[in-house]
């Protein structure tokens, strides 16, 4: 079975980017000049995806009109002939984007439960809106999770080996037998506080078969009042229904202030008409 449909999750507040974030949604925030939304819907394009539902939070309309046209633009771009500018204003991403709202923050796992019926019990990808990963000319992430599914037919979590500070703020996957590029687990710790289980962490990227949503229907509050996604993978990896998938590509977790700096920098230096010049201005200030 394919995978052609895609959930990004984006209805947290962004708080640890306030208050910046109190008019400006954190999935906006520019990497350079693209906010960061841009790039995760390209990487589900690259995956093959057609299908795109964004789940937002009330007050976050925002993310929906940076995909819609703003005509007042269009007209002066055009009337200059700022052909350039009109397209990135317009870009095509090659997929169909749609909206929900999520009515309380709830965590992930209620997130991605409102889009059930947008999955119409068909194997889905879920991206979180606050991580990008930059994988330059090889399979984007996304990609490399659906060819894991593709071959075990499984849910598929995107882990990678990192710190031990990332990984007490993640998902920790324990694991069944061998380690290698896909692995099956047992269940997920969610931002573990005693011994590390293993050493893949998942970070923001996932392949859910329908057997999750009715975990979904089962999965209690968090003592945080929230609905771990990861929670409901647990209940399906214990019948045998979950694999991590160790995916290449240098990941960023834009949603604190750290990676987003990390993100803005390297990406500036990959800019074709930014890249040498910005790397100057840096070397003056070493």
């Amino acid at each position: 079975m394919t995978v052609s449909k895609a959930v990004i999750p984006c209805g947290g507040f962004g708080t640890r980017f306030l208050p910046a974030t109190k008019v400006l949604p954190k999935e906006l925030l520019p990497i350079v000049d693209k906010p960061t939304l841009w790039y995760v819907v390209e990487e589900a394009a690259k995956a093959g995806i057609t299908d795109v539902l964004i789940i937002i939070a009330e007050g976050k309309e925002a993310v929906q009109r940076f995909f819609e046209p703003n005509d007042k633009l269009n007209a002066r771009l055009l009337d200059r002939g700022a052909d350039e500018l009109y397209s990135l204003a317009n870009h095509d991403f090659g997929v169909n984007v749609t909206f929900k709202v999520q009515p309380s923050q709830k965590g992930s796992g209620d997130a991605v439960y409102l889009a059930k019926d947008f999955a119409g019990g068909e194997p889905i990808a879920v991206l979180f809106g606050d991580d990008i990963v930059y994988t330059g000319a090889g399979e984007c992430a996304t990609k490399q999770l659906i060819n894991a599914f593709s071959s075990t037919g499984k849910t598929v979590v995107g882990v990678q080996r990192t710190s031990e500070e990332v990984a007490r703020r993640c998902g920790v996957m324990m694991t069944k037998g061998e380690v290698g590029r896909v692995t099956e687990i047992t269940g997920i710790v969610e931002k573990p506080t005693g011994d590390l289980p293993s050493e893949l962490v998942s970070l923001g990227r996932f392949i859910l078969t329908p057997e999750v949503f009715d975990a979904l229907e089962n999965t209690a509050l968090s003592k945080d009042g929230e609905i771990y996604l990861t929670d409901a993978i647990s209940a399906v990896a214990k019948d045998g229904g979950a694999v991590a998938c160790l995916f290449d590509g240098r990941r960023y977790d834009v949603g604190n202030k750290q990676g987003y700096l990390e993100a803005v920098v390297e990406f500036a230096l990959r800019d074709e008409k930014l890249g040498k010049t910005f790397a100057d201005y840096l070397k003056t200030k070493r």
